[in-house]
């Protein structure tokens, strides 16, 4: 890895090599925080965690070729070059930031409060029409992830993809120290982490710290549709470029033709062109994805066909609006995260589905003070959608359900079966639709069986925190 050297990164880390003469000048081939992941040549760096500490493993790695380990504390019987130093994890993000001001390679930040992860996704599938592309796997996107995707950029790389998630103040002014990110796009401003940020207001300051470290000659995509990113009217003496379904925006789309599950096409406006482009996976709101792409794409001398080619050949990524065609049943993985726009965007999508429709629907964290408001106001969403069946799992999740049965016109009425420790649940005789609650996925998964039918299309939405993937795989394995 370019200028890594055991020196080297003991001077980045303002921390003490231990190591014969000759091991000072070794360059390390890969970084690491887990020790499985530790390969010949690596440098180990072993951080405390909640459950595990790293440095039980630092043995294990050198036994593996390890070239160097960080660490917090002097190994035991000094197996091999290490680097003493007082934060582990702090140390990994100067490696990072250092690494990184030595490539040449362009880097794409992207943030925003729904749709990161997906406007990854097609920025890099429209980008690697062209470059040789890295992007950040999974959600990496955190001050711990970040780091470790900049780590794995190698000299074959033209382009670095990089989604960058926060969630107080101050977080995106040190991811872009580190990531010093030569384009910089923003897809959205809602409502998540609300208890820190406070309000949009607020998430919009921290998401723009984003500029903080942007390159000199740096470029900006923003969502020209949102009411918050329309207040960036310049960003270091320049114009934003902007998307959205608008005509006003510079990349804009219409005549959109919805395919249900199927995906969406429409007509992609760009420098006075129009391309068809077909874009795999559904729901209206991956259309605003599709077109920050082509944004980026623009920005990094694609022609329209290159771009609409790369939109056209993006794939789901798991837990975010995966659709599995079970033998018996459809379902809609979305269980990565939830916040109110995105799980409103999650049931659109359902509502899309030409069989019964079910959403099984999780807490929603961080929203701050106004958190069982939103909850009702996302139950009563799912109603005016017309979900068949509203499923409403864990304690915020109350909300959900009141929502969802003020919505239907049950508000006030004897539930069928009274609230108690396995749940309750109201239908609507005339209409057949049925809301439910359930204080936890046991009692959920204990009941499913009697409530899910051959051939719905079941949404699974929740935060991260309900591990409702555990729920996506009951389903899927029945």
């Amino acid at each position: 890895m370019k200028n890594l050297t055991l020196g080297k990164i003991a001077e980045i880390c303002k921390g003490t090599l231990h190591c014969g003469g000759e091991d000072a000048d070794m360059e390390v081939s890969g970084v690491a925080l887990d020790s499985r992941q530790t390969e010949k040549g690596y440098l180990f760096i072993a951080t405390k965690g909640e459950h595990v500490d790293g440095h039980r493993f630092i043995p294990q790695v050198f036994a593996k070729g390890a070239a160097g380990v960080v660490c917090e504390e002097e190994p035991e019987g000094h197996p091999g070059p290490y680097i003493l130093v007082e934060d582990s994890f702090q140390a990994l993000k100067d490696i990072a930031g250092f690494y990184r001001q030595q490539l040449d390679v362009t880097v794409v930040g992207i943030t925003g409060s729904v749709g990161k992860t997906s406007t990854k996704e097609f920025v890099a599938s429209v980008l690697e029409t062209k470059y040789k592309v890295l992007k950040t796997e999974g959600n990496f996107n955190n001050e711990i992830g970040l780091p470790l995707t900049i780590l794995h950029i190698r000299d074959c790389h033209e382009v670095a993809v990089v989604e960058m998630g926060i969630s107080d103040f101050g977080e995106m002014h040190r991811l872009s120290e580190i990531a010093r990110p030569d384009i910089c796009v923003l897809t959205n401003i809602g409502q998540c982490h609300l208890e820190k940020l406070k309000s949009r207001e607020g998430i919009l300051k921290a998401k723009t710290e984003i500029f903080d470290f942007m390159g000199e000659k740096g470029k900006v995509c923003i969502n020209g549709d949102d009411d918050m990113l329309r207040r960036l009217k310049i960003v270091r003496g320049e114009k934003p470029l902007t998307f959205g379904m608008e005509r006003g925006n510079d990349v804009y789309a219409d005549n959109v033709e919805n395919k249900g599950l199927f995906g969406i096409s429409a007509d992609i406006h760009m420098d006075g062109e129009v391309f068809r482009g077909n874009i795999p996976l559904p729901g209206e709101h991956m259309v605003y994805n599709a077109l920050a792409a082509a944004c980026v794409g623009r920005l990094m001398g694609l022609t329209g066909e290159e771009i609409v080619r790369g939109m056209g050949t993006v794939e789901p990524v798991d837990g975010r609006s995966h659709i599995m065609r079970l033998e018996d049943k459809v379902v809609i993985d979305d269980c990565y995260n939830a916040n109110p726009v995105s799980t409103c965007a999650a049931l659109d999508l359902l509502s899309m589905a030409l069989t019964r429709k079910v959403a099984v629907l999780g807490d929603m964290f961080e929203l701050g003070k106004e958190e069982k408001a939103l909850h009702r106001k996302v139950g009563a969403y799912a109603s005016i959608r017309e979900t068949d069946v509203i499923i409403c799992i864990g304690e915020l999740s109350r909300n959900t359900y009141a929502g969802a049965c003020a919505g239907y016109g049950m508000a006030g009425k004897s539930p069928h079966n009274q609230e108690n420790d396995s749940g309750s649940f109201f239908q609507d005789e005339k209409s057949g639709r049925s809301v439910y609650y359930f204080p936890g996925k046991k009692e959920f998964l204990e009941n499913w069986k009697k409530i899910i039918r051959k051939d719905d299309t079941v949404l699974v939405k929740a935060s991260h925190g309900m591990a409702f993937e555990q729920i996506v795989k009951a389903l899927a394995e029945a």
